[in-house]
C-alpha cells in the first residue's frame, strides 16, 4: 500500500466508534458511479468496451460502455456472450459443495476415493489429499495439468499461441497418463498454488460422484435454476461470441478438451447478474458452504476455487478473477451486505487485472459507504498515559469471522502480524489495545489501519477526521 502524507489538521483527544451504515444510494447514483468507474477503467485498461453489473439489495442495474470491435459502433448488450474463463471454477465449486452437502462426500475425504484407477504418489509422507485441499488449491501438487510452467515463466507476446496450441492437443488420456507422474511438493493443505488441473480433477471426480456428465450436472444444477439461458460450455456454432484483444490484435478463444471445468463457459452480463444474486443468497446451503472456511484460517479463504476470500468491515468479501487471451473478467460478491459486482472489459494483458481491480474496488467503496454521522476521531483516544485504540464490528455483521484485528501502521512497518500490535477481543464485537503514549513521539504525525484477519484492511468511515488526504485513506494518529 502506498502511504502518502498529505497532513490534515487535527486536534487530539477523543476516539470515537464509527459502525458503516448501508448506503441506500438511489438508482440515479448508483449508475452515476458506474459511469464514473467506467470511464476511468476504459482510460486505464484501453479496452474498447467494458460491461458493468450489479446486484445491490435486490435490484439488478447493468450498463455497457464503448464498442466491441474499435470503430464498428457495436456496444455490448445484457445478451452479448463473453468468455468468462477461470469464473467457471466458481461453478465448478458450487457443483463440489453440492455434493457435500447432499452427503455424497465429505471434505476429509481422500480424493482418491473418486478417481478412476490407482494413484499411489498423490499422498506426502502419508498424508493424502483431502477434498478441502482439492477445492482450496492447496493440493501440494509440484505441477499444473497440462503442464504449461516454459510459457508461465518465460511470458512474451506469442506465448498464447504456445498455451492454445498445448490445450488443443492435450487430452483426458493424457491427463490421466500425467496425473500417475505429479509428485506433492509439500504438505496438503499448507501451501496455495493456483492449478486448473485440481479443478479439472474435480469435474472427473464430480462425473463419478453424481454418474452424470459435468455439462449436464451444470445444465440441471445450476444453468436451469438460476435460468441462465445463455450459459452455454459449449455453444453451437451460430452463437456469436465477443471478440477480445490484447492491445493490439484481436486474440483466439481459450481451447479445451478435458472437461471444461476451470475456464470453458461462455456467458452473458445478464446471465451472470443472476449468478451473483444466487452468491449473495445467505440462506442457502450450498451457497454458504461454496463460501466457507474450509481449513480455518486465522486470515483470507478459498471456499472452494475462489481466488481468495476475506472479511473486513463490511463483512465476507469473495473474489474472482477470469482471464482470457482477449477478455477478463473481475467478480466480486459482498454476501452480508447483499452487494455483487461483475465487470467485463474486452482485452487482456499484463495491466489488465491491476485495472480491473482498481475499479472494482472504486465502484464497491462507492456502493457501500455511507456516513451520515457527526465528524470525530476515529480509531483511539488518549487515556492518562495510554493511546487507547478501539475498533468495532459492525452488530449486523458475523462476527464469528473476524479471527483477529491488528493495527498496522508507519510505526511498525505496516506489518498486519506485529505481535505487538494484536488487538485484544473485549466483547462479541469489540477489540481494543492500549499502548503506553511513550512509544510515539509527540508532535509527530502517525498514520494507521486497521486489518481483519491480517488481510482484510479496513476503510476510515466518512466521517472520520483524522484521515490522510492521499489515495489510501490512512488513518492519522498524533500525540501532544
Amino acid at each position: 500500500m502506498k502511504k502518502i502524507i498529505l497532513i490534515i489538521l487535527i486536534s487530539s483527544g477523543f476516539s470515537c466508534l464509527a459502525q458503516k451504515q448501508l448506503n441506500n444510494l438511489s438508482e440515479k447514483e448508483i449508475l452515476a458511479s458506474m459511469d464514473k468507474n467506467a470511464t476511468i477503467l476504459l482510460e486505464n485498461s484501453k479496452a474498447n468496451s467494458v460491461s458493468i453489473g450489479i446486484v445491490k439489495d435486490g435490484k439488478t442495474y447493468t450498463k455497457h460502455y464503448g464498442e466491441i470491435d474499435k470503430g464498428k459502433g457495436n456496444q455490448a448488450v445484457n445478451n452479448t456472450v463473453f468468455e468468462v474463463a477461470s469464473i467457471t471454477k466458481l461453478f465448478t465449486g458450487l457443483l463440489m459443495a453440492q455434493a457435500v452437502t447432499e452427503g455424497k462426500i465429505s471434505p476429509e475425504d481422500d480424493i482418491r476415493k473418486y478417481i478412476t484407477g490407482s494413484y499411489p504418489k498423490l499422498e506426502y509422507q502419508g498424508n493424502p489429499i483431502k477434498i478441502k485441499d482439492l477445492v482450496s488449491f492447496r493440493t501440494g501438487f509440484n505441477k499444473d495439468l497440462p503442464d504449461n510452467s516454459k510459457f508461465r515463466n518465460n511470458p512474451s507476446d506469442t506465448s498464447y499461441l504456445g498455451f492454445k496450441r498445448m490445450d488443443e492437443s492435450y487430452s483426458r488420456e493424457k491427463f490421466f497418463e500425467d496425473l500417475k507422474t505429479i509428485k506433492l511438493d509439500t504438505l496438503p493443505g499448507t501451501k496455495f498454488k493456483y492449478s486448473n488441473g485440481s479443478v479439472q480433477l474435480a469435474a472427473h471426480m464430480l462425473e463419478n460422484i453424481f454418474h452424470k456428465s459435468y455439462e449436464t450436472l451444470l445444465k440441471e444444477n445450476i444453468l436451469s435454476k438460476l435460468n441462465m439461458t445463455s450459459t452455454f460450455l459449449h455453444p453451437d456454432k451460430n452463437t456469436i461470441i465477443a471478440n477480445g484483444y490484447n492491445g493490439k490484435i484481436q486474440m483466439p478463444m481459450l481451447s479445451d478438451n478435458l472437461w471444461g471445468a476451470a475456464g470453458s463457459l461462455k456467458s452473458t452480463l445478464g446471465d451472470l447478474t443472476k449468478f451473483i444474486a444466487f452468491e449473495l443468497n445467505t440462506k442457502n446451503k450450498i451457497v454458504l458452504e461454496s463460501q466457507r472456511n474450509l481449513l480455518n484460517s486465522d486470515s483470507d479463504f478459498n471456499g472452494y476455487f475462489w481466488d481468495g476470500i476475506q472479511v473486513d468491515d463490511n463483512g465476507k468479501n469473495c473474489w474472482k478473477h477470469g482471464g482470457a487471451f482477449g477478455t477478463q473478467n473481475m467478480f466480486l460478491a459482498y454476501p452480508e451486505r447483499g452487494l455483487g459486482i461483475s465487470i467485463i472489459v474486452n482485452i487482456s494483458n499484463e495491466k489488465t487485472a491491476n485495472a480491473l481491480g482498481n475499479a472494482i474496488v472504486s465502484l464497491s467503496h462507492d456502493l457501500l459507504v455511507n456516513e451520515n454521522r457527526k465528524k470525530e476521531i476515529y480509531g483511539y483516544k488518549i487515556s492518562n498515559n495510554n493511546v487507547v485504540f478501539t475498533y468495532q464490528h459492525d452488530k449486523a455483521l458475523d462476527a464469528s469471522l473476524v479471527k483477529s484485528v491488528s493495527i498496522a501502521g508507519s510505526f511498525d512497518n505496516w506489518s498486519p502480524k506485529d505481535q505487538k500490535y494484536q488487538m485484544v477481543r473485549k466483547n462479541k464485537d469489540t477489540f481494543e489495545l492500549s499502548i503506553p503514549k511513550s512509544q510515539f513521539e509527540n508532535d509527530k504525525v502517525r498514520m494507521f489501519k486497521f486489518v481483519i484477519n491480517k488481510t482484510g484492511w479496513v476503510e476510515a468511515p466518512e466521517n472520520a477526521l483524522n484521515v490522510e488526504n492521499g489515495p489510501d485513506k490512512n488513518l492519522l494518529l498524533k500525540i501532544e
